[in-house]
């Protein structure tokens, strides 16, 4: 068994400090890297050492593998954290943290390398006999074959690249005369995106939930599932809310999903934690999707509903040893919900938006969690993900932590920027989605720019009224001013009389 203490932690912003946070709590010492853009940011004054690793742009700064090692011999760490994005699910980077004799928390290169492609994935899949959904199992060579076999698939059919993710590369083919055309884009989009240009076909599924259940093995063969999250709601293919335990699935279909993703991990003699993703569809069958090889965003819904902390089970996995509990152990207890709060603006398409944040001030209370990694006064710096913060609630059931949902987003003081609070609050407050009708195409079936500007019309209205009564009582013409300038998070600042 290793013994690690002190660990690096190989990102930046609110992740960067919740692994730090766990890591304090187990007596663990920490160090930051940081680039230049990030010299004043929280998890660098929280980490007990900081190294500089580079320029702003993260291709100078967060993804240089060698630079990030090199920071952690220098500082005597003796484990890395890469949590996710940058270089979390990056084979070669955990290859050579290996071969530097450092610890890498998370899985195995091996394991990184089947899971990170899709056709590999279901190759390995395959030997537990999951279920897919019907298409190709290799990538496409000749397009007059891969036309047939969608034509005996049948239309729709979806035209997916093989490597990474987030909809690059993804094409829906509605009918047999589109096919080589869009196969061309597809390829096309991939090999941009991500130097691969192999792709392959799946029948589409025209009402599918996302559904994806969290993963935890040891290095003594011992595997769980820690049950499900729902991540239906997504924009441009990625998620924004989630939601654990689904509103839909049964006790029956939860503990087939759950076997089954344990056997993808051990196809792969997976270790420390991961996600099995699935879909599912209107009949409520699923099929796999993929695997991801890493600690996901939306870890905290899982956090609440098991009283699992998956940080430090990560980094006793890493040390050597073996999970302290089985699966008959854990059970679901209430409900959470997690809303990505963005620095976007869901009235411009969820176009990033930059800028100072001239007021921060999060939400507190019972079930209330914010993670996050900015304070009031910084600034959105340009050259990363906007997500600013997590907020997440929980409840003794899913009614309890919508309604704790929509309090804290009202609570949740933003001002500077455009975020997707606005959004969150159209969300929880949607019929379908509280009654847990909903799919993948929530955003695109109920959600316009229009959507949000109602409310705004209101409340800029009230503004209006309580600038006038401050102008009556003697209010100065600064004071009118600040009331009227109206944004959109506008009620989180109202005037009380």
């Amino acid at each position: 068994m290793s013994k690690i203490s002190k660990i690096l932690i190989a990102n930046r912003g609110e992740i960067a400090l919740r692994i730090m946070r766990s890591a304090k709590e187990m007596g663990i010492k920490t160090v930051a890297v940081f680039s230049e853009a990030d010299r004043n940011a929280l998890h660098v004054r929280y980490a007990d050492e900081a190294v500089c690793i580079g320029p702003p742009p993260s291709n100078q700064s967060y993804l240089l593998g060698e630079k990030i090692i090199d920071a952690a011999k220098k500082t005597g760490a003796e484990a890395i954290h890469p949590g996710y994005g940058f270089l979390s699910e990056n084979a070669g980077f955990a290859k050579l943290v290996a071969d530097s004799g450092l610890i890498l928390i998370g899985p195995s290169p091996q394991a990184m390398e089947i899971m990170g492609n899709k056709l590999s994935a279901k190759a390995a899949a395959l030997k537990y006999n999951i279920p897919m959904v019907p298409g190709t199992e290799e990538a496409i060579q000749d397009v007059n074959e891969a036309k047939q076999r969608a034509i005996e698939v049948g239309f729709p059919i979806l035209i997916k690249a093989a490597a990474g993710g987030g909809g690059k590369g993804m094409r829906i083919v509605e009918k047999a005369d589109d096919f080589e055309e869009q196969m061309q884009l597809a390829v096309s989009e991939a090999t941009s995106a991500f130097g691969d240009g192999a792709v392959f076909i799946e029948r589409y599924v025209t009402s599918p939930r996302h559904i994806e259940i969290q993963v935890l093995g040891d290095n003594h063969g011992n595997i769980v599932h820690l049950f499900e999250r729902e991540c239906s709601v997504q924009r441009r293919h990625q998620k924004v809310i989630e939601e654990a335990p689904s509103s839909v699935l049964t006790e029956e279909i939860r503990a087939k999903m759950g076997a089954c993703a344990v056997d993808v991990a051990r196809s792969v003699n997976y270790s420390g934690a991961g996600t099995v993703e699935f879909i599912l569809d209107e009949n409520l069958d699923f099929f796999f999707l993929e695997m991801n090889t890493r600690l996901q965003v939306e870890h905290p819904v899982t956090e609440l509903i098991t009283g699992i902390d998956l940080v430090k089970e990560q980094i006793k996995v890493a040390a050597g040893e073996t999970l302290s509990f089985t699966q008959e152990d854990l059970k679901i207890s209430g409900h959470a919900i997690e809303l990505r709060v963005y620095a976007e603006d869901p009235n411009n398409n969820f176009l990033p938006d930059i800028g100072t944040l001239h007021t921060y001030k999060t939400p507190k209370g019972n079930g209330v969690r914010v993670d996050d990694g900015f304070e009031q006064g910084m600034e959105i710096p340009i050259y990363y993900d906007p997500m600013i913060a997590k907020l997440i609630t929980f409840g003794k059931d899913r009614e309890e932590a919508i309604e704790r949902m929509v309090r804290a987003i009202e609570e949740y003081e933003i001002t500077g920027i455009e975020t997707t609070l606005g959004f969150g609050k159209f969300v929880m407050q949607h019929e379908a989605f509280k009654t847990g009708r909903f799919d993948t195409h929530f955003v695109g079936k109920y959600f316009t720019s229009e959507s949000l500007k109602n409310e705004d019309e209101t409340e800029a209205l009230i503004a209006a009224i309580i600038a006038a009564k401050l102008f009556q009582k003697g209010g100065s013409i600064e004071t009118v001013k600040q009331v009227t300038k109206t944004s959109s998070d506008w009620r989180k600042n109202r005037l009380k009389f």
